[in-house]
């Protein structure tokens, strides 16, 4: 009974540190990303470019999965998570624990850009938060599509960005194709980002991540925004929730058949390993 105790308590224990981890590399990621855009926003193309929020969310994955790598494996991206839990990786608890952490450091990133720039945000809007029009910033905290864009184009792009997301990933992670070195895998998915948004981030600002969107979207429908970051734009707020994780799983089946399957031993070389760990 005693053993059964204690054995509840380090797994417990262990989820605990792993929403933690999640939290702060998911928080470390949104704060230099959301501040980017608020910069360029709020300083009306003075303070920085498309270019500099690319660098900036670029060096906060970077800093996020070193943050967060060596205790949970840094998702920061509750569409990853799912993916795991659909593959086996991690148990439905695990997922429950990863997104919390997810959500709860993004969350708490949007409210720490919105006292960051606080001032100036009531300057540049004359205390009117808008989704639309000449002085919208909800756009600083979470994605909406370009005024070009069909609900269906915005769909796709964020579908195939997280496709190219979780190939990239998988690519610099497969030790037995041609991984990366451990310590070089953070810059490389903050490169990997970055690629992302210089390619594919003109529909919809590229979001490929629940954890990114839908926590700093709440956070504003709070903070003065009203309900319009739900309804606006078609409705918008769900396909930057949905299209990342029909992405992410479609991205692993494609790598499975394209490599990973052709990369399993046979059952020839099983049984030379297995031999020769019996002798």
């Amino acid at each position: 009974m005693l053993e059964k105790t204690k054995k509840v308590f380090r797994i417990r224990n262990t989820t605990i540190r792993e929403l933690l981890a999640e939290a702060l590399g998911t928080f470390i990621l949104m704060v230099f990303g959301l501040s980017s855009v608020a910069q360029v926003v709020l300083g009306k193309g003075n303070s920085g470019q498309y270019l500099s929020i690319n660098i900036a969310f670029g060096i906060g994955v970077t800093l996020g999965v070193y943050a967060a790598g060596g205790i949970s494996g840094a998702h920061l991206n509750a569409a990853i998570s799912i993916t795991q839990c659909v593959l086996g990786k991690i148990s439905l608890s695990k997922l429950a624990a990863y997104i919390i952490g997810q959500f709860l450091g993004s969350f708490m990133a949007a409210a720490t850009v919105f006292a960051l720039y606080y001032d100036a945000i009531y300057d540049y809007t004359s205390g009117n938060l808008t989704v639309s029009g000449p002085t919208a910033t909800a756009m600083i905290f979470s994605t909406y599509p370009a005024p070009n864009v069909s609900l269906q184009g915005a769909f796709f792009t964020e579908f195939t960005a997280t496709v190219m997301l979780i190939l990239g990933i998988l690519v610099i992670h497969d030790e037995k194709n041609n991984g990366a070195m451990k310590g070089a895998q953070p810059i490389l998915t903050g490169m990997l980002v970055l690629g992302i948004g210089l390619g594919m981030g003109l529909n919809t600002g590229y979001a490929i991540n629940p954890s990114r969107d839908l926590p700093p979207r709440i956070f504003t429908a709070m903070a003065g925004w009203g309900m319009d970051v739900f309804t606006g734009d078609h409705s918008w707020w769900w396909v930057p929730v949905a299209a990342p994780i029909l992405g992410c799983l479609a991205g692993v089946f494609i790598y499975k058949i394209c490599i990973d399957f052709h990369n399993q031993p046979d059952d020839e070389t099983q049984k030379e390993q297995a031999s020769t760990e019996t002798s």
